[in-house]
């Protein structure tokens, strides 16, 4: 769960999307170029195992599965949050869900 100005900061795939309608990654709608090596220009989104440190959950605590992140999947989906900056997206009041 990512708001739309986090959604830039998302890492983006290498191999095109076989979903076309929705997808960032496809020349149809314009974030991938006819012919461009994405191992090359997309050098500040993809992951480097040996630089990037993934955070802890600042709730509760787990590690956080992408870089940039600061609340687990979980608790960004409980708390209706997002998960990199921790604005509120969803309005949880009359949602009925578990505690774990």
């Amino acid at each position: 769960m990512v708001c739309e100005k986090c959604e830039k900061k998302l890492g983006k795939v290498i191999t095109p999307d076989p979903w076309k309608t929705g997808a960032r990654n496809t020349v149809e709608s314009g974030g991938r170029k006819v012919g461009e090596n994405k191992a090359l220009t997309a050098k500040k989104a993809r992951f480097n195992p040996y630089t990037a440190k993934f955070d802890e959950c600042k709730i509760c605590r787990m590690k956080v599965h992408q870089v940039g992140s600061h609340y687990c999947q979980a608790c960004a989906y409980k708390k209706g949050i997002c998960a990199m900056c921790g604005k509120k997206i969803l309005n949880t009041k009359n949602y009925r869900q578990s505690s774990t």
